[in-house]
């Protein structure tokens, strides 16, 4: 795993000098395209350190990509998002962190910054992820166990490209758990010896992005989901919170937060927090 660190580290200054440029986002007719490239790198050396301590090393690769088309009553907003975080503290390994998302909202204006609206998300992750509370370690999930699927109609208030809300009160979600150690005990809900879960309920997301200050900005994506036919004041969670204090054009102190309720998953509220330095770049 170690090496797996060195490797995202190696693979993200390799972008950096072939993409790196000091641009916003690109604009192309009708089309506004952009993103942001980071690698949040934290680490602890010690030796003959009386005090005690490990050593540990860990990196986050995160990559945000967004198009938006807009023209006449038009208003379309896709968002991409990657991230793959690995650890090691002494000699055990970790896998961190591991998403791939794609979240794609078409609107038609019908007033000012209201909207008819169909969205479609996709959600899931790249490797095995295990419990290292065990001994071994026991696997909890996996690619496409479980793959999130959600699409609907709605509508949107969206006065500008960095906020809107998004309400699909007739919402189709498709839970698949393709690993068949993983759906033959019933993992993510799906019932013990199959492969996929069908749900119907409500989904509501919120985008914000502003700038706090000069070179410190905060972004946070909410997305809730209440299944009708399943105890629907059960409401799904999952919030994912970014604080950005810009040094210079490529380095910057950043902090990144999701938490995550889902009582299919698990019946408590999951937190991830991740503080670095952050060597990145918008393109």
């Amino acid at each position: 795993m170690k090496k797996t660190v060195l490797s995202l580290f190696i693979l993200f200054f390799g972008f950096t000098s072939i993409f790196a440029q000091e641009t916003a986002k690109e604009e192309t007719g009708p089309w506004k395209k952009g993103g942001h490239f980071g690698f949040v790198f934290a680490q602890s050396a010690f030796k003959n350190w009386m005090q005690g301590g490990e050593n540990a090393m860990g990196g986050n690769l995160k990559v945000n990509y967004d198009a938006i088309y807009k023209k006449d009553k038009t208003d379309w907003t896709t968002k991409f998002i990657v991230n793959y975080g690995v650890s090691q503290v002494g000699d055990i390994s970790k896998k961190t962190d591991d998403l791939f998302e794609v979240n794609s909202i078409y609107g038609r204006n019908i007033k000012n910054n209201w909207n008819f609206t169909v969205f479609g998300n996709f959600k899931t992750q790249f490797s095995p992820g295990y419990d290292y509370s065990t001994s071994p370690y026991t696997k909890i999930s996996n690619a496409f166990a479980p793959a999130f699927l959600s699409f609907g109609p709605g509508i949107s208030y969206k006065p500008g490209d960095n906020f809107y809300i998004n309400f699909a009160p007739v919402t189709s979600r498709f839970i698949f758990v393709t690993d068949p150690a993983l759906n033959a005990i019933g993992a993510f809900g799906v019932d013990p010896g199959k492969s996929s879960r069908y749900e119907f309920g409500a989904n509501y997301q919120m985008f914000f992005k502003t700038n706090l200050m000069k070179n410190v900005s905060i972004e946070n994506t909410l997305n809730l989901f209440s299944n009708y036919l399943d105890q629907p004041q059960n409401i799904d969670v999952d919030n994912m919170f970014t604080l950005r204090m810009k040094v210079n054009k490529f380095l910057s102190a950043a902090l990144n937060l999701r938490s995550i309720y889902d009582d299919n998953t698990a019946k408590r509220l999951q937190l991830s927090e991740v503080f670095g330095v952050e060597f990145g770049f918008d393109f």
